[in-house]
């Protein structure tokens, strides 16, 4: 079991754990700001003001926010960014109804959304031998799965129990603690980026790296398809558990394969791999577009989410290799900002071609979303080819 020799490495359960519950927040978000703004009375036009407002904020901050860490260090960032989203979520949870102050605190929550992900994903180098980076990179992405199916969860439960207002308290006490476990943690305190040029584009000036920016922002796009399909198709249809469902399938199919692939050791090089993955994610979504019935969707849900985890831990090792010196975790807060971009775009086209068409027209956008993946993958495989690269160019000192 090649995860168990990652699992005992000293700190790893700590940051794994640590991160995952510090990640909650951003996954509650989509639902808990919604509804809390529903219940003061708000329409659902500013409602959709909001949540936008705060996806915006949290792809613009991302890039801004891991700057500061490659350059200043993990654990004062992630702590003042952790307290500056608190502060976020509590006040539209105690002013839902003050329009400026909503707008405010959702645009603060997203803009400083503590940098887990780029922070965890810049320490594994650190943390783990070479030869087990891969399958850390597949417990990151499988622990970034299970984020998105614990955070509604954790919606729900604390509506059941009290208002959805609450539910903005439990993610601001959420983000501290997961920052906390991270933010204090032996690794994350030592952890310097090596010294870096003082380009302005930082990470950007890779032209690799940013191919490989623009290839997940495709497949960013076709998630956003995905995600307005299953509600139209649930609506249609009777799905055991409606649109929930079937995202669920989706994301266990995404589970199930980047933990076998994981466990294993893969001697062909990683372009090369990403290029495979991308045409296995491609056929799922060409397939999404004969909109079959409930029996058939059900093992198709899962196929589309088969080779997307193992896609993005694939991207994670790339990104690593070609993020230029001491520009990793601003690398890594790109990939969220321009897959969050994609998701956002994907799912704004597929809302306004199912309004003209039907569901097979509503489909086609996911498959064409991976099309231009697989296409610049194709076409790029000389910028995103790093022969003799080391695996991290990140460095610790014993500061701290």
């Amino acid at each position: 079991m090649p995860y168990l020799p990652v699992l005992r490495r000293p700190s790893v359960v700590r940051l794994l754990t640590g991160s995952w519950v510090g990640r909650l927040p951003s996954a509650m978000a989509a639902l808990a700001v919604p509804l809390a703004l529903r219940e003061a009375g708000a329409s659902y036009g500013f409602v959709g003001l909001a949540a936008g407002t705060f996806a915006i904020a949290a792809a613009v901050g991302a890039p801004l926010v891991g700057r500061l860490v490659d350059r200043r260090g993990q654990t004062m960032i992630l702590l003042v960014t952790a307290v500056l989203a608190a502060v976020g979520f509590i006040t539209v949870a105690t002013v839902p109804d003050s329009r400026p102050l909503v707008l405010f605190g959702a645009a603060v929550a997203g803009a400083a959304t503590p940098p887990l992900e780029p922070c965890l994903r810049a320490l594994w180098p650190d943390l783990v031998p070479a030869d087990d980076l891969e399958s850390a990179y597949a417990l990151d992405s499988s622990a970034q799965e299970l984020v998105f199916v614990a955070g509604p969860l954790a919606v729900a439960a604390t509506v059941a129990v009290a208002s959805p207002a609450v539910v903005l308290w439990v993610q601001a006490a959420l983000g501290i603690a997961g920052v906390l476990v991270v933010a204090t943690a032996g690794p994350s305190r030592r952890w310097r980026a090596a010294t870096r040029s003082t380009d302005w584009l930082g990470p950007l000036r890779e032209r690799g790296l940013v191919l490989l920016l623009v290839c997940l922002a495709g497949v960013g796009f076709a998630i956003g398809t995905l995600n307005i399909v299953v509600v139209h198709y649930a609506e249609g249809r009777a799905f055991p558990g409606g649109a929930p469902g079937l995202l669920a399938l989706h994301a266990g199919g995404s589970l199930i394969g980047v933990l076998i692939y994981g466990a294993r050791r893969w001697t062909a090089a990683l372009p090369l791999r990403a290029r495979l993955l991308s045409l296995g994610l491609l056929l799922g979504y060409s397939l999404l577009i004969l909109v079959p019935p409930p029996p058939l969707m059900a093992p198709l849900m899962v196929l589309t989410g088969l080779f997307l985890a193992p896609l993005l831990a694939t991207t994670f090792m790339l990104v690593g290799e070609l993020a230029p010196a001491g520009t990793t975790t601003e690398a890594f807060a790109w990939l969220i900002t321009l897959f969050a971009s994609g998701t956002s775009l994907g799912s704004a086209v597929t809302g306004a071609v199912l309004q003209r068409g039907g569901e097979h027209w509503g489909a086609a956008p996911g498959a064409l979303g991976i099309s231009v993946t697989v296409l610049l993958l194709l076409a790029g495989r000389r910028a995103l080819r790093v022969p003799g690269a080391p695996v991290s160019r990140a460095v610790t000192s014993e500061v701290g």
